[in-house]
C-alpha cells in the first residue's frame, strides 16, 4: 500500500551517519514532530542530529490525510470530560500556536497549502447531539464554530459544525521544506539508522549514549519522536491504544468537484474523512476511516474495500488510485504526553498520543520541547502537558490494560492450537505451533515466509494484516513485514526467522 503523498514525494536529501559523534541534541524519528523539534533547536545554535530508521516521513507523517485543523471531531468535549474547560483552552492555545507556526513557515518558504473550512457532520440523531456538545466544548475552549443543519455533501446529514480558516497540505512536501531548513542551519539528518537502545551514566550531567547497529553517538538531550516512544523507560505503551485507519485517493474530474472545497469528518461511526487534493495537476478525492485497534481485526482488506464501496456509492465518477493506512495512538488521558520522561535523571524527552491530530499537535509538541530544552517559557505547555505516565504503570501493561492482557492470552492459546503443517493461501498468513512457540506462516507473491510470531517488545502474539501484508502486534502496535522486518512501533528489532 502506497499513499498519494509517498507516490509523489519530493527529493529529501540526507546526511551520512557519523559513529562516535557528539551532539547537543539527538532526535529519534524524522516525522513532523522530530523534524520540527530539530529545526527549532538547530536555529538556536545547537548541534543536532536526527536519526531515522527508514526514510523521513515514511511512517505516520507520510500516511496522514494532511489536515491542519483545530476542529478535531469530538476531541475538545473528550478533554473537558476527562479534565476541565481550562485544560481544553490550553489545548486549543497549543494547537493554534502549532498551526500558526507551521503555516507561517510555509508562507515564508513558498510551500503551498490550501485554506479550507473544516466541517464535522452527523448522519444520526445521536451524532447531531454530539455535534452540539462539541460546539459547547469549542466555545468553552475559545473557538467559535458554526452549528448548521445542512452541508454541501451529496447525502443527507442531521447536522454539521463548521470552523472557517483551517488548512490542508501535501505532508511530505511540507516535511521536505522543514528538513531543508533544518539542514541549512547545520543539522544532520541520517536515514536508515535504527536506534535500538541507550545507556546513561550515573550522574545527572553524563551524556547519553545512543546505540544503533551502525555505531553509537552521544547527546546531551535525547528526543523520542517515534509515534509511540521506543525505550520503555517512560512506560508510554501502558497508556496508549494504537489505532490503524485507512485511506484511499480517488482520481476525479476537477470540474465535478468545483464545489467541494471543505474538509469533512463524520461524528458517527464508522468514521468518514473527506478532502480533495490537487497533486501534479491531478485532482483527487481522499476518503479515510474504518479505524480499529492494531492487530485486532481479522480481515483488514475488507475495511479498505468497504471504504472504496462507500465513496463510490456517493461519488460515482471517482476511480481509486492509491490505498494506504496510518497508525495513531489514543491516549488514556485524552491529552498528548509531551515532555521529559518521568523520574529520569537525564535529559530524555518524548512526544506521543496525538489521537489522529498530529499536524497541529506535532508542532505544538516541538514548540514545547524546544522551549523546555532551551530554557524558554510556555505557560500553556506547562499546563497542557502536566499529565504524566505514572511510574507504577511503566512495567505493568498486562495488569493495567485488560485488552492487551486478553490479547496476549488469546494469541498464545490460538497460536498453540494450530499445527505447523497449516499452509495459508496467497496473500494470507496464519499463526501455527512450532514446538511450544507460535510461528507466523504467510505466502506473498508465491513465496512462503516463516518467522517467529512473538513480538520482541513484550511477547504479544502477532496477527496477519492482509491489506498490508504485515504482522501486527495487538498489544502495543509494533508491526513487521512478511519477512519479519520491523516497520514501526515500540519494538526495536526484527523478528527472528522460523524453521
Amino acid at each position: 500500500m502506497t499513499s498519494l503523498w509517498q507516490a509523489t514525494r519530493p527529493q529529501l536529501p540526507a546526511d551520512p551517519f557519523t559513529p562516535g559523534a557528539t551532539y547537543d541534541s539527538v532526535v529519534v524519528g524524522a516525522g513532523l514532530t522530530g523534524i520540527s523539534t530539530a529545526l527549532l533547536l538547530a536555529r538556536s545554535g545547537q548541534r543536532v542530529a536526527v536519526l531515522e530508521a527508514r526514510r523521513a516521513g515514511d511512517v505516520t507523517t507520510g500516511n496522514t490525510t494532511g489536515k491542519i485543523s483545530l476542529l478535531q471531531g469530538t476531541q475538545l468535549s473528550s478533554i473537558i470530560r476527562h479534565h476541565d474547560a481550562e485544560t481544553a483552552r490550553h489545548y486549543v492555545t497549543g494547537n493554534l500556536e502549532g498551526q500558526s507556526w507551521l503555516l507561517r513557515f510555509f508562507r515564508e518558504h513558498g510551500i503551498p497549502f490550501d485554506t479550507r473550512d473544516a466541517v464535522a457532520y452527523s448522519v444520526t440523531d445521536a451524532g447531531a447531539a454530539a455535534l452540539k456538545t462539541e460546539r459547547e466544548a469549542c466555545v468553552a475552549a475559545g473557538l467559535s464554530p458554526v452549528l448548521q443543519d445542512t452541508s454541501s455533501l451529496p447525502f443527507a446529514v442531521t447536522g454539521s459544525l463548521r470552523l472557517p480558516g483551517q488548512a490542508q497540505f501535501h505532508p511530505l512536501r511540507g516535511l521536505a521544506g522543514l528538513a531543508a531548513d533544518f539542514r541549512s542551519h547545520g543539522g544532520h539528518l541520517s536515514e536508515g539508522v535504527r536506534v535500538q537502545g541507550i545507556s546513561t551514566g550515573k550522574l545527572k550531567g553524563d551524556k547519553i549514549k545512543v546505540k544503533t547497529p551502525r555505531g553509537a553517538v552521544w547527546a546531551e538531550h535525547l528526543i523520542l519522536a517515534t509515534g509511540t516512544p521506543i525505550l520503555d523507560r517512560g512506560g508510554h505503551f501502558s497508556v496508549l491504544t494504537p489505532q490503524r485507519s485507512y485511506a484511499v485517493a480517488f482520481a476525479v474530474e476537477s470540474l465535478a468537484f468545483e464545489g467541494m472545497d471543505e474538509m469533512f469528518l463524520s461524528i458517527d461511526g464508522p468514521t468518514r474523512s473527506l478532502r480533495t487534493a490537487v497533486v501534479d495537476g491531478q485532482t483527487y478525492l481522499i476518503a479515510g476511516g474504518n479505524g480499529h485497534p492494531v492487530g485486532r481485526e481479522t480481515h483488514t482488506q475488507a475495511l479498505v474495500d468497504d471504504l472504496v464501496r462507500w465513496t463510490q456509492q456517493h461519488f460515482p465518477s471517482v476511480r481509486p488510485v492509491y490505498q494506504w493506512s496510518a497508525q495513531d495512538y489514543e491516549p488514556a488521558s485524552a491529552l498528548p504526553y509531551v515532555g521529559k520522561l518521568p523520574l529520569s535523571r537525564h535529559n530524555i524527552y518524548a512526544a506521543t498520543g496525538y489521537n489522529k491530530w498530529g499536524m497541529t499537535n506535532a508542532v505544538a509538541a516541538a514548540l514545547a520541547l524546544s522551549a523546555e530544552i532551551l530554557g524558554g517559557q510556555m505557560p500553556w505547555a506547562n499546563k497542557l502537558y502536566a499529565t504524566r505516565v505514572a511510574r507504577q504503570d511503566a512495567f505493568s501493561t498486562v495488569k493495567t490494560n485488560a485488552g492487551a492482557g486478553l490479547e496476549l492470552l488469546n494469541g498464545w492459546l490460538s497460536g498453540l492450537a494450530r499445527t505447523s503443517t497449516v499452509s495459508p493461501p496467497e496473500g494470507q498468513g496464519v499463526v501455527v505451533r512450532n514446538g511450544a512457540r507460535p510461528e507466523g506462516v504467510c505466502v506473498v507473491d508465491g513465496v512462503t515466509h516463516r518467522i517467529s510470531a512473538v513480538c520482541p517488545h513484550l511477547g504479544g502474539v502477532l496477527g496477519w494484516n492482509d491489506a498490508e501484508k504485515s504482522w501486527d502486534c495487538p498489544l502495543h502496535g509494533s508491526r513487521f513485514s512478511a519477512e519479519g522486518t520491523l516497520l514501526e512501533g515500540p519494538a526495536t528489532r526484527d523478528l527472528t526467522q522460523g524453521s
